[in-house]
Order: structure tokens, then C-alpha cells, then sequence
């Protein structure tokens, strides 16, 4: 087996690449046909060594591209497979199509979790969604069958200062009480402690890094938007109606989105230039308003 040194500068050191860096690469082989379809995969300990990175760091890369479809036999002792073309069209199926937030997201998440580092953002109203679908890999967790290394997520929720162009009464946009936008900040407040709370119990569970921050935003975000292990951005607008909302013992007529029913439009890193490009500005727009216009939010508080 003849290992690549295009990665080599001279003087014969590597630079030291990241496990997403290395999918990538490998990723381009693949789709430009330098790795064909059937071929044998060059061994994990012949990958370590062309990128000069650790073993770890090339199963990583493999299971990303395994999870992408353009690997086959990862975890079966011998070297890896590529894809036929077959198979690659075959597994993208369901994750390609857009789906309600319910269906598309609890997968993807329980998925990221077989990763040994899992790093999820979140820009949404107030993360009930995603703190359902943290519920199936919880459970793996507490099973046995994945114990990721390090958690690392980052949610970003509308400020409790601001006033919310939704939910929102009817009556001329006015809530003089203030019951809809308490009702919407109990729930924003009560579902974020709920899964920091969950998460931050695998500490002491079981040995896990985790971390779990949130920031407000000064405004309403009309869309969500999950990021999840770096690799694929999930996006669904928020769709308004107006619905009859029991708060304490009076119904109120509301504008409100019903975000568990968003439908999920999925964009994948490797997927095309469009995917890639979608994903890649994600984070940026993501971090852009994470170091920015956003400030610490004390969920307790608000």
C-alpha cells in the first residue's frame, strides 16, 4: 500500500490535523475517484501516518464518513470499504428528505452521540425540541452502548427583555397582563434547566466532559437552526398560526409557531458544494451571534 505525502511540507514534519480535517480529505479522494468504489480503504495505522495524527483521530474520520455512506465495513476489524455509488443513494434516503422537527432531529442527535467528542448548537425559541431529542441518547448512555468523551453544547433563546413578535396575543398584539410572554418564559426557562440538567448529570454518572451554555438574543428568531458535530446543519422556519392557548384559567387567542412541527431542511458537510457552503456559513452565523449581539443568560432568572 503506497501512503500519500502530499500532506508532507518540506523537511518531512506534519502538521497535526484535526479528525474532521482528515474526513475531509479522505472525503475528496472518494468523490473524485482517487479512492474507488469496492477498494479496500488503507489501514487505520498507514492513515495515522500519512496525516500525522494519533489512531483515534482516523476512526473518527472513518465513522464520519461511515455515517455519510461512503464507507462501508468500519468496525469490522479490516480495513474499511468504499462505498458503491448504490449504497451512498441508498443511505441518504430519509436523511436527505425534509422532516417535522420530531422525526428529523431525535436521529441526528442520538447519531451524534457515537462520536467520542458530540457538539451540538442550537438557535430556537425555547429548546423543547431539542430537549426531547437529547431523551434516546440519554438512554444509550445510561445502557452502555456509547459513553462520548467530552459534550459540548451551545444553545441561543430570545432574551426575556425583549418583547416577542411572537407567541403573541391577537387583541392588537397587546398582552397588557403579560401572561402569553410569562407563559412563553416559563417554558423557555423550565426546558433549558431540564436538559442542562440531564447532560450535566452524566458527569457524575458516568466521567463525561459536558458542557451546556446558553446566551440570549435581543431579538425573535423567525427560524431554528441545530448544528451537530460539525458536519451537518439542520434549518426549519417557524410558521405562525393563530390557536387558543389555557393559560392559568383563561384562554387567550395567540399568534404562535408550533416548532416541533417545523419541517427540518438537512444540509450535510461533503454533500456538494451547496451542503458544504450551507453548513460552513451556519457556524459562522452561529458563532458571529454567539460572540457578539448575544449575552449570558441566567435561566433561573431569565
Amino acid at each position: 500500500m503506497v501512503v500519500s505525502t502530499e500532506h508532507a511540507p518540506a523537511g518531512g514534519r506534519k502538521r497535526r490535523r484535526s479528525h474532521r480535517e482528515v474526513a475531509d480529505v479522505l472525503r475528496d479522494r472518494i468523490r473524485s475517484g482517487s479512492l474507488r468504489p469496492g477498494q479496500r480503504m488503507p489501514t487505520q495505522a498507514e492513515l495515522a501516518d500519512e496525516f500525522g495524527v494519533e489512531r483515534g483521530a482516523v476512526r473518527e474520520a472513518l465513522r464520519i464518513l461511515h455515517r455519510e455512506h461512503l464507507l462501508s465495513n468500519v468496525s469490522k476489524g479490516s480495513p474499511a470499504t468504499v462505498a458503491a455509488p448504490s449504497e451512498r443513494l441508498l443511505g441518504r434516503g430519509d436523511a436527505a428528505r425534509p422532516q417535522p422537527t420530531m422525526v428529523g432531529l431525535a436521529p441526528r442527535v442520538a447519531a451524534a452521540f457515537e462520536a467520542p467528542h458530540v457538539e451540538i448548537d442550537a438557535l430556537c425559541l425555547t429548546s423543547v425540541s431539542l430537549t426531547m431529542a437529547i431523551g434516546e441518547p440519554l438512554r444509550r448512555i445510561h445502557a452502555g452502548q456509547h459513553k462520548p468523551a467530552k459534550v459540548d453544547v451551545r444553545v441561543l433563546l430570545p432574551s426575556r427583555d425583549i418583547d416577542l413578535a411572537f407567541p403573541a396575543a391577537v387583541d392588537g398584539g397587546e398582552d397588557e397582563s403579560g401572561q402569553v410572554h410569562r407563559h412563553w418564559l416559563d417554558q423557555r426557562n423550565a426546558q433549558g434547566q431540564v436538559l442542562r440538567h440531564n447532560l450535566l448529570a452524566l458527569r457524575a454518572s458516568h466521567g463525561i466532559d459536558v458542557s451546556v451554555r446558553f446566551r440570549a438574543l435581543p431579538f425573535t428568531p423567525p427560524v431554528k437552526l441545530y448544528l451537530i458535530n460539525g458536519s451537518e446543519a439542520l434549518f426549519a422556519y417557524y410558521t405562525l398560526t393563530k390557536r387558543d392557548e389555557e393559560i392559568g384559567e383563561e384562554s387567550l387567542e395567540m399568534y404562535d409557531a408550533q416548532g416541533a412541527r417545523s419541517v427540518l431542511f438537512p444540509f450535510r458537510r461533503g454533500e456538494g458544494l451547496r451542503d458544504t457552503t450551507f453548513v460552513e456559513q451556519s457556524h459562522l452565523w452561529f458563532d458571529a451571534l454567539w460572540n457578539t449581539i448575544s449575552r449570558d443568560l441566567e435561566l433561573a432568572a431569565g
